[in-house]
């Protein structure tokens, strides 16, 4: 499979793990906006949250609740900020869902 994230997930891809199960895989983002910027993707390849199903409600309640986990790992307690970016408009850059987790700084409104 040719899709970025995919490799990442399987390990062809070198990554800094910050969290994995069985239904997800979280790295840290190569080039962070925030000092905390994780990546959490589902280890089944969707493309997009508009491509998701109804089939895939508990899993993406899991990505969220993945999400919550390390931001109290990573000691957020101030806040942080979960974005999921949906097509080109929307600014998704890899075409594999993923959320963004910031945090450990104040974050502006709106963002860009």
């Amino acid at each position: 499979m040719s899709c970025l994230f995919c490799k990442i997930v399987d390990g062809s891809i070198p990554s800094t793990a910050v969290y994995q199960d069985e239904q997800c895989y979280a790295f840290a983002d190569l080039h962070p906006q925030a000092p905390v910027h994780v990546l959490i993707t589902p280890r089944e390849h969707i493309a997009s949250l508009a491509d998701s199903t109804e089939g895939d409600r508990a899993l993406l309640g899991h990505l969220l609740w993945t999400a919550a986990r390390i931001a109290r790992d990573k000691g957020l307690a101030n806040g942080y900020r979960v974005v999921v970016n949906a097509g080109e408009d929307g600014g998704q850059s890899v075409d594999h869902l993923h959320i963004h987790l910031l945090g450990g700084r104040p974050l502006t409104w709106p963002p860009g």
